[in-house]
């Protein structure tokens, strides 16, 4: 034939010839290029691949995540809220809607499809067909979530990126499992709001574990996947749904879902309701965990990983196991809303509306008042913010009277509205605070807290950052010393009148809050129950201010005390954790435990790295504790403490102290049962906003509420054992008698028998 060709005609044979070995070079060349670029790609030629290592572990920020004792998520602290969760642990609705809508070859190809690749090079470069898709695989986007591409590359520097992912994906093939590298990619791709991982989309978006999502709920997930903020089901529910459509077709047209599955699942509506982001600002025990995030900080600085570095708290997953019940911190958190939302705060408003100044106490002078705006002011995010940008400060006074667009809090939901900066200063300053904690007495654990309304409005954690006089509740330890020392009984009488000190500052007398039996003899337990001053005195002039230190300090209380006579008024500045867990000596038969937020930290895998052991020190006799027990259920029995049990219902063994400061800035009760002590301080930022009358200011109208109602809650659980019959009884007898109409009858009779002998 050639032969043929070239007798023919010689010229055209050769030309043929040339033509085709033009062809054949114009195939090859193509291909020899891509194949040398993916050579010197993978040597590394065009700058570092992953290392091997790097692909059997790669890394990336894992969030630390936080539970309860319960075992709830309470929430991450992370760089990219992520955390890891097994093949496994997923859904076959999540993995079917994925491979359905993203590569549908994905177990037939080896990291990279070639049919996908043609399909683009004809149909979306060729034809222009912009809407034919993608030809990466679920592979290839692994590769780029876990080395991605840095920011705006150039077109030279795309195309070595592209390289590099091809080389990459193939890598990842050969050394995983096809579950394997789906479960990796999984758990590294962003759903939005925060979200990166199929965990914790499934809790933000539907408060799921992955392994329960629906066929619905997974092809919402797998429509993020394309845009995020464009199909975000909250902010763009339409286009969410219409998206989600289109991964339930493509579900269908691959099997994964009958006809009838798909127009029943069709017709569903986006369900949200379960929504929420989970970031530092909602969700459970927000100052709780913004506490933990301060103390694991330091935690951190001090242990050491493996490879001799620190730990980091927001990158290496850890897993932290707390205290806290995820049921009492709900009830903790819904009393608080029931009582400051429901009932103070609106009678605050109520209280102050109309007057000049308010909510400042009428003995605040107008520069007192300027000065305390002044001080919020200068404390503001707005002022530092802008001093640190350096502007000049008569400008930065200047912004805070420029109306400004702003979210400020409120009990019904937050307002969106418009007003100066200065306006909201004045504005939060109507509100009243609150700090609460509880925890179990024998063990330590603390199992609720409450630092302060609204954490996203107000930061201050006002259980442990904030110490706040304590009033009548440090009257107890008082007592305490009267019954370790033997002279005295709960039932034993002293004098009700007053008591004078010598002081630098001259004399010095308590003064009683009423005129009930005043000049008569009066038991302790009644002298407790209704929180009589004059008997505080003449207890603290007996035993000395340095001896209550003493006592207080071996109970846990380390704020400062200054050894004055007035602390039998409760003078000193003490926080919600110290007066807790001095409290919870009692119950603990006289040893104090110091409050446990911590159980025990491990890492991703579950390696245990630390347990928690709290500090324990005997802080007094077992029987100084119990009559101490007795002498404060007196307080609820009789006492100021009397509504829990009218009001609220509460039976059951229950002691407890409430306390009012000067000029009822400050309310308190601290209560114990036999498996739960907690504690509630309620007041305002400033100690000089506060109710003008006692009768709204004390501290059973303004913190015993919260108590009770929480108590309330907790009863009601059963499977929580609140209450049991009695405190714990020492083992040995009692030295003296705790019930006062017994003691009273001996003491009738020892006197009949002295008169008869007389």
């Amino acid at each position: 034939m050639k032969q043929l060709l070239s007798r023919l005609n010689p010229n055209r044979y050769h030309g043929a010839k040339r033509y085709i070995a033009y062809m054949w070079l114009a195939f090859a060349t193509p291909i020899a290029v891509l194949l040398l670029m993916i050579f010197t790609v993978r040597i590394g030629l065009w700058g570092p691949m992953p290392r091997f290592e790097e692909l059997e572990n790669p890394q990336s920020n894992l969030a630390s995540e936080i539970y309860s004792a319960d075992g709830v998520l309470l929430g991450t602290f992370f760089i990219h809220n992520r955390s890891n969760v097994q093949f496994e642990e997923i859904s076959p609705n999540m993995i079917n809607a994925l491979i359905a809508t993203e590569d549908i070859r994905f177990h037939y190809h080896s990291g990279i499809d070639s049919r996908s690749l043609l399909r683009v090079l004809v149909r979306n470069l060729l034809l222009g067909q912009r809407s034919a898709g993608g030809g990466s695989t679920i592979t290839q986007q692994l590769a780029k979530n876990l080395f991605p591409r840095e920011n705006n590359p150039s077109f030279f520097s795309l195309v070595i990126f592209k390289f590099k992912e091809w080389v990459t994906a193939v890598r990842l093939e050969r050394n995983y499992t096809k579950e394997e590298i789906l479960t990796m990619y999984l758990n590294t791709v962003d759903f939005g709001s925060h979200a990166f991982g199929i965990r914790l989309a499934s809790q933000t978006y539907f408060n799921v574990i992955p392994d329960s999502l629906t066929v619905e709920q997974a092809a919402m997930l797998v429509g993020l996947l394309k845009a995020p903020s464009r199909f975000h089901p909250v902010r763009n529910p339409e286009r969410a749904f219409n998206r989600r459509q289109v991964v339930l077709r493509q579900m269908y047209r691959y099997n994964f879902l009958s006809r009838s599955e798909f127009d029943s699942i069709s017709l569903l509506p986006l369900d949200m309701s379960q929504f929420r982001v989970l970031d530092h600002n909602v969700g459970l025990a927000t100052y709780f965990r913004e506490f933990l995030r301060q103390e694991l900080k330091t935690w951190s600085r001090t242990r050491t990983k493996p490879d001799g570095s620190n730990f980091n708290i927001y990158q290496d997953g850890l897993r932290i196991y707390t205290t806290i019940d995820s049921r009492l911190q709900r009830y903790a958190e819904e009393a608080v809303a029931e009582h400051m939302g429901g009932n103070l705060q609106p009678e605050f408003f109520r209280h102050w509306r109309g007057h000049r100044n308010a909510p400042f106490g009428r003995d605040l002078s107008q520069s007192q008042i300027d000065a305390l705006i002044e001080n919020s002011i200068r404390r503001s995010n707005r002022f530092n913010n802008m001093r640190r940008q350096g502007i000049a400060e008569d400008s930065i006074r200047a912004s805070f009277d420029v109306p400004t667009s702003m979210r400020v809090f409120s009990w019904a939901g937050p307002i969106d509205t418009l007003m100066t900066p200065l306006d909201s200063i004045w504005y939060y300053k109507h509100f009243l605070n609150v700090g609460f904690m509880a925890m179990e007495p024998k063990t330590g654990h603390v199992k609720a807290y409450v630092g302060g309304i609204n954490f996203e409005h107000f930061q201050f954690d006002h259980v442990t950052a904030s110490r706040r006089q304590v009033g009548s509740t440090f009257k107890p330890f008082l007592y305490t010393l009267a019954m370790q020392e033997g002279e005295f009984g709960p039932c034993t009488e002293v004098p009700n009148t007053p008591v004078t000190f010598d002081t630098p500052q001259g004399p010095w007398t308590a003064r009683n809050a009423s005129d009930s039996r005043e000049g008569e003899m009066v038991s302790l337990k009644w002298a407790l129950a209704n929180s009589v001053n004059y008997v505080s005195a003449f207890l603290m002039k007996r035993y000395s201010p340095l001896a209550v230190i003493n006592l207080v300090r071996r109970m846990g209380i380390t704020s400062p005390i200054d050894p004055v006579p007035a602390l039998a008024l409760g003078t000193p500045d003490i926080s919600v954790k110290e007066m807790v867990g001095a409290f919870s000596t009692y119950a603990n038969k006289g040893v104090f435990i110091e409050p446990m937020f911590i159980s025990h930290i491990t890492d991703k895998h579950g390696n245990l790295i630390e347990v928690f052991r709290p500090r324990q020190e005997e802080a007094m006799s077992e029987e100084t504790a119990y009559l101490m027990l007795r002498l404060m259920q007196g307080v609820v029995e009789s006492g100021t403490g009397m509504r829990l049990r009218f009001r609220y219902g509460l039976e059951g063994p229950i002691a407890g102290k409430t306390g009012t400061t000067q000029n009822h800035s400050d309310g308190w009760f601290i209560g114990i049962t036999p498996n739960l002590a907690a504690g509630v301080w309620v007041g305002a930022e400033d100690r000089g906003i506060r109710f003008r009358s006692i009768a709204l200011g004390q501290g059973a109208n303004m913190a015993l509420p919260i108590w009770g109602l929480f108590m309330q809650k907790a009863k009601a659980n059963e499977e929580l054992n609140i209450f049991q019959e009695e405190f714990e009884r020492p083992m040995q007898p009692l030295r003296v008698e705790t019930d006062c109409s017994v003691y009273q009858q001996r003491s009738n009779v020892r006197q009949e028998l002295r008169r008869s002998v007389f």
